[in-house]
């Protein structure tokens, strides 16, 4: 991943740091529609569209209300949404805040799209990617998907950002291609990261890595995949080691506990309402309310997704971790100039 200038992560950090202090969440996940454009096998949100969708207005408030130092803009598939661009310029407070994920399954993205996207304040583009071939089309119900990726990716990577991330959320079927999906961000130029699929969603436990046969399997995957990032720790692996031997340790313990959703972050639901995680459905109008009424009795363990994964650290683990990640001294490369879209193949 390209780092990001000196004085916009000075500023990020300064606001997670504040965050931290403050007890308000460092990373918000605003989540703009529940419509999706797949129906994927691990995922409870797809289908058509459904109304009410969060509007740019609720967005800027919120901002308003919780100075998040990161952001997500999510869904569903936020693609789906035709003021997607304004959703995303709505959440700016400017001077490179927040940090800006934008979470999508790409099926929608086009080269105009990532750059009105980039322009708007995106920092990072985080793509699904459950295979390493058209079987990531039958685990996400959408024909042609993977192909799609497979095309456009590398297009996109062309520019030279540096800001496209595969997300892989490791499951039963697809954990003996870890390597495979490292490798397929190697040859289209962008980086890769790696969650814990979780049966909370969907109730489906036939997902989960389990058995001592399946473990042992994870285990010598996960120890290749530690042994690329520590001889490599600026390559296209982006998940800190302590997140993948954690990783390998929800699995073995079949959950994590002592999770912080609500705290350490939160999610803005398509109602404008917030929740404290995308799998749990209480709704609050102020922060304060979540955290008193959900957070101080918070036991469940059924999830081990990245934007927790990031969060359930100590705060030295995280400037180590992460700061070193995403910030730096390095000048950002503009928009202006940037190379032409290379054409389709």
């Amino acid at each position: 991943m390209k780092r990001t200038p000196f004085l916009e992560s000075c500023l990020v950090i300064g606001q997670c740091t504040t965050n931290w202090l403050l007890k308000r969440p460092i990373v918000v996940s605003f989540e703009v529609t529940d419509s999706c454009t797949c129906w994927c096998r691990h995922c409870d949100h797809g289908g058509p569209a459904r109304e009410p969708e969060l509007t740019p207005a609720m967005i800027r408030t919120w901002m308003q209300k919780l100075h998040p130092g990161v952001i997500q803009i999510s869904g569903g598939e936020p693609l789906m949404r035709r003021d997607i661009v304004e959703c995303v310029r709505a959440a700016q407070r400017g001077g490179g805040l927040p940090y800006t994920v934008f979470v999508s399954n790409f099926s929608q993205m086009s080269p105009e799209k990532y750059l009105a996207l980039k322009t708007a304040g995106t920092d990072q583009f985080s793509v699904s990617l459950d295979f390493p071939d058209e079987r990531h089309d039958e685990f996400r119900r959408h024909p042609g998907l993977y192909r799609r990726l497979a095309d456009l990716l590398p297009r996109l990577a062309a520019y030279g950002h540096d800001d496209i991330v595969l997300n892989t959320a490791i499951t039963r079927e697809n954990y003996r291609h870890i390597g495979e999906i490292i490798g397929r961000a190697g040859e289209w130029g962008v980086n890769v990261s790696f969650s814990a699929y979780s049966q909370r969603r969907t109730g489906d436990r036939s997902l989960m890595i389990s058995t001592p046969e399946e473990l042992a399997g994870l285990r010598a995957e996960l120890d290749r995949v530690l042994a690329l990032k520590r001889s490599d720790p600026k390559g296209v692996i982006v998940t800190a080691c302590t997140t993948l031997e954690d990783t390998y340790r929800y699995f073995t313990q079949g959950g994590m506990p002592s999770c912080s959703a609500g705290l350490r972050f939160l999610v803005v639901n398509s109602n404008g309402r917030l929740q404290p995680c995308s799998m749990h459905f209480s709704t609050f109008d102020e922060q304060r309310d979540l955290v008193r009424e959900f957070t101080a009795h918070n036991t469940c363990d059924e999830c081990y997704v990245s934007i927790r994964s990031y969060l359930d650290k100590s705060f030295p683990e995280l400037v180590r971790e992460y700061v070193g990640d995403f910030f730096s001294f390095k000048s950002a490369s503009p928009l202006a100039g940037a190379p032409a879209v290379p054409a389709a193949r």
